[in-house]
């Protein structure tokens, strides 16, 4: 099935997790905090939050500056 991860599509199977694509894409230490259709998934719910054909997901990460 087809999604929307960070602005580009990428197929992924059929019942992944979010943490499934969080861990497919090696980012689980990067990642601080993912949207998925505009609605914020705490840390410990990403195991449970099914994707479905045409979620649109972004993961975001916090950098440090001045």
């Amino acid at each position: 099935m087809q999604i929307k991860v960070n602005g580009e599509f990428r197929e992924i199977e059929e019942g992944a997790t979010l943490y499934a694509l969080i861990s497919a894409l090696k980012l689980e230490e990067r990642v601080m905090a993912a949207a998925l259709n505009m609605q914020i998934v705490k840390q410990e719910k990403w195991k449970e939050a099914r994707l479905q054909e045409g979620d649109v997901i972004e993961l975001l990460d916090f950098v440090g500056g001045g």
